[in-house]
């Protein structure tokens, strides 16, 4: 059933599907990147990561950009996926190794690789390093100020849901939501948006209002299409946070049930979010060709993650195993 809403939902995508030309070369690059990191234990791991296809989500996201960026922004990609995978697994999630994680990460981002914290080593944090590089060489210090507070952000959700999952404690419709917000990344990947165009956006104009809800409304629409195709794997794992099993809970519905309102739910959102991108007001001439570039990429998040989610081997999420830990083995979530 599932798979069925989830193809309905991409024809009522409203958003044109885009693609990078780059992404299959940056995609044996990546391989042979984590295998010298030590990222990749056999050649089972290798297939899983290709058919994974982090670099054709990346290529979605940022059609337009150059070979070099799009290996950097794919490193950045693969690098959160593997925290997804050691954070969201199976096993019993482990706040403060979450925590640790967190402190060492934005450490690095804020300091540099000279700065290291207890908890962050390894090849997850070399990965880190050098995917960091470019953008902390070519982007300014309010850029990089942003990106940090994203991936702040981001991770701390991941703590939160960890603790709420320990405590076997399962979120509300509107809890959930919030949370969400946090743990799917999607702000992160809108600083990359300016780094990708070489655009960054002064500070007034990115947290505008109007920027704002739309970055909301892209964010609910990529995790809520997300939680629907990860709607078995959370079954089983997630206690409760997914935005489906959150609404059979709250309203007392079969599951099924719930796919039908969620999916509801996203096409009232698409057309809301279709309607305010169509009234960003203008910037003045000088902005109004950055502000497009960077709409047209929260655009490009939605779309993306749609089209990825239904080619990507991740989908649908239960039949695979996580890709590999901080350490280089397989298995062993947080």
């Amino acid at each position: 059933m599932t798979e069925a809403v989830l193809r309905s939902l991409r024809s009522d995508c409203p958003i044109p599907p885009r693609s990078s030309p780059h992404a299959e070369p940056v995609q044996e690059w990546l391989a042979d990147q984590l295998d010298r990191l030590g990222l990749l234990g056999d050649a089972a791991a290798r297939d899983r990561l290709a058919r994974a296809g982090f670099a054709r989500y990346a290529g979605r996201l940022y059609p337009g950009t150059s070979e070099p960026d799009l290996r950097v922004l794919t490193a950045l990609f693969t690098w959160f996926f593997l925290v997804d995978d050691l954070c969201d697994g199976s096993g019993r999630p482990d706040p403060a190794r979450i925590r640790a994680l967190r402190d060492g990460t934005i450490a690095l981002l804020r300091d540099g690789p000279r700065a290291r914290r207890p908890g962050f080593s390894g090849p997850l944090r070399r990965l880190l390093v050098q995917a960091w590089r470019e953008p902390r060489r070519r982007m300014p210090a309010r850029w990089r100020l942003r990106f940090a507070g994203a991936v702040a952000h981001h991770l701390d959700g991941a703590w939160r849901e960890a603790v709420a999952r320990t405590a076997g404690r399962s979120p509300g419709v509107d809890e959930y939501v919030e949370l969400r917000r946090a743990t799917s990344a999607a702000y992160v990947s809108y600083p990359l948006i300016e780094f990708a165009a070489g655009r960054p956006l002064p500070d007034a104009v990115y947290h505008h209002p109007a920027l704002r809800r739309l970055a909301d409304l892209a964010n609910d629409l990529l995790s809520w299409f997300n939680d629907v195709a990860s709607l078995d794997r959370d079954r089983l794992t997630a206690g409760g946070h997914n935005l489906v099993l959150a609404v059979a809970a709250e309203r007392g519905v079969p599951v099924t049930t719930a796919v039908a309102l969620v999916a509801d739910r996203w096409r009232s959102e698409m057309a809301r979010f279709m309607a305010l991108r169509a009234a960003v007001p203008s910037f003045g001439p000088a902005l109004d060709e950055s502000v497009a570039a960077h709409l047209d990429g929260v655009a490009n998040a939605i779309r993306g993650t749609v089209d990825w989610t239904l080619e990507s081997a991740r989908y649908p999420a239960g039949k695979e195993g996580p890709l590999v830990n901080a350490s280089g083995r397989a298995g062993a979530p947080c």
